[in-house]
């Protein structure tokens, strides 16, 4: 594996030249590689800085897997067991797993990985991990101080990647990519460029396409041009008009998934005026969902009903009513407030007007466009609203030394297959940066803890989220504006691909060329 930095970003005549690399005699001599392009860079070689990129590649694995629905399944474990009172976890690796460097996987290495995955601030550092030790070559065990009903989903998150002992330096630092998948790394070009081979000692099928690029592309457009150009087999994090465009042409179908992530406002239900439940919900009956979703995201269908949508079904809740657009209940709930129409807008009794400011940011370039939107609807409904563009850390910063009013931001809850890691985060006693400000529902907090600490049974699960959704969406402690979908742009000469709601990998495995 060749590994070195390349420090800019490249354009679209770059890319193209950086997929049309090899020299041409070589090119005909190899079958051509899949070409994958999307907004993601390496950012670093450890688990908890890039781990991601290379769970997605297949080039390295955690001990425990997911389903789309975020149950537990295999991955470098084969199989798993609790003791009776929850505390004490068995997990059985592969047999016959190998690292790239030809060594095997064993219960030592992995340990070591988890270790080093329990850095504070890490999610597997929020578990009640006591130990966590070899059993001979081939099982790891895990004791707990309590029992913790997530550790197979903070086990299957990327950050706990399990790479061979030869990865690392003799300070525990990864020096190269060294895993477990059927894809091994052959070039790895940071932050842009990751090329793959089959790894031939892989314990699994082999692999229908031998080699994989991935190309790092900033711009949405650009990304859109290589598919439609034929530089590009799937094209990931495509912009709307650019989809719009694709679709029209007709030359290159479009892949689409529902994601877990949701574009929320986030309240300060402390602040003066949204400690009212009357003006949180008159904000959120103010907004028109479906008309965002339309004319930003080209889909309706995004619209956010509740807080989570579909492809979270354990958690997505048909029976809830649905949130609404009815600027006639809002006006009538702000009167209810005590906040009456001026000439300049709405004032309560003292004469104070209803002015607040949201903070947003342009890392996600959507939520720039979806804050003008929501300010010119409650604009409408009487509720002057200043934006304020600055960065992602923006609004944590704002919910610790408590200035924040209204914040937007996109919340994935499926950052671990389990989203109650990501709830309780968010909604617990004290609230969390992405989530509740000033607000506390002890019914929440109480069914959370359940669901992480305990293992309930299903009927008892169930019943357990679908309080936690229903009193999410009568207090509204943050008002979900849309949903989140991944659409990809596919060559004509791949099948089998089949996107991951979870984002946890390409599934590489699963395609072939076409005949």
């Amino acid at each position: 594996m060749s590994l070195h930095f390349i420090p800019e970003r490249r354009r679209l005549l770059q890319c193209g030249a950086l997929i049309g690399a090899l020299p041409a005699f070589a090119r005909a001599a190899e079958p051509a590689p899949l070409q994958l392009v999307g907004p993601w860079e390496v950012s670093g070689l450890a688990p908890a800085a890039s781990g991601y990129m290379f769970a997605r590649l297949q080039v390295a694995e955690t001990l425990m897997g997911a389903l789309d629905d975020g149950t537990p399944a295999p991955a470098l474990a084969e199989r798993w067991s609790t003791s009776a009172d929850g505390r004490t976890w068995r997990f059985v690796l592969r047999p016959a797993a190998r690292f790239h460097d030809d060594t095997p996987v064993t219960a030592e290495a992995v340990v070591r990985c988890l270790r080093t995955a329990q850095v504070v601030p890490s999610l597997l550092s929020g578990a009640p991990i006591r130990s966590m030790e070899a059993d001979g070559p081939g099982e790891v065990v895990i004791a707990l101080s309590e029992p913790h009903g997530r550790l197979p989903a903070l086990l299957a998150h990327s950050s706990t990647l399990v790479l061979a002992p030869s990865a690392f330096d003799a300070q525990g630092r990864v020096l190269r990519i060294v895993g477990s998948g059927p894809y091994r790394i052959a070039v790895l070009s940071a932050p842009q460029r990751i090329e793959t081979t089959v790894f031939e000692g892989y314990d699994g099928p082999r692999p229908a396409i031998a080699r994989v690029r991935y190309l790092a592309a900033g711009r949405a457009e650009t990304r859109a041009l290589m598919a439609e150009a034929g530089q590009a087999d799937l094209a990931y994090g495509l912009d709307p008009v650019s989809l719009q465009r694709l679709r029209s042409r007709g030359k290159v179908p479009i892949a689409a998934v529902t994601l877990p992530r949701t574009a929320v406002l986030k309240l300060n239900a402390a602040d003066p005026a949204l400690r009212d439940l009357r003006v949180r919900q008159a904000l959120s009956l103010s907004i028109d969902r479906a008309g965002i979703a339309r004319a930003l995201l080209r889909d309706p269908e995004l619209a956010a009903t509740q807080l989570f949508p579909p492809t979270l079904g354990d958690w997505h809740n048909a029976a809830l009513p649905p949130l609404r657009h009815d600027p006639q209940v809002a006006a009538q709930l702000l009167r209810q407030a005590g906040w009456h129409p001026w000439p300049d807008g709405l004032r309560n009794a003292a004469g104070q007007p209803l002015r607040l400011v949201l903070r947003t940011f342009v890392d996600r370039p959507e939520l720039p466009l979806f804050a003008t939107a929501l300010q010119e609807q409650w604009r409408q409904a009487g509720i002057a609203v200043q934006i304020a563009i600055g960065n992602s850390g923006d609004i944590p910063l704002g919910h610790r030394d408590g200035s924040l009013q209204l914040g937007l931001g996109a919340r994935n809850y499926a950052t671990v297959p389990d989203p109650s890691g990501t709830l309780a985060q968010d909604f617990g006693p004290r609230g969390g940066d992405w989530g509740a400000m000033g607000w506390k529902s002890d019914a929440v907090v109480a069914a959370l803890e359940e669901l992480t600490r305990g293992t309930p049974t299903a009927a008892r699960a169930a019943a357990l989220r679908g309080r936690i959704a229903e009193v999410l969406q009568t207090e509204l402690p943050v008002i979900p504006v849309v949903w989140y979908r991944q659409q990809v742009a596919v060559s004509p000469r791949v099948v089998g691909v089949r996107l991951d709601p979870l984002e946890r990998s390409y599934r590489l495995t699963e395609m072939t060329w076409r005949a």
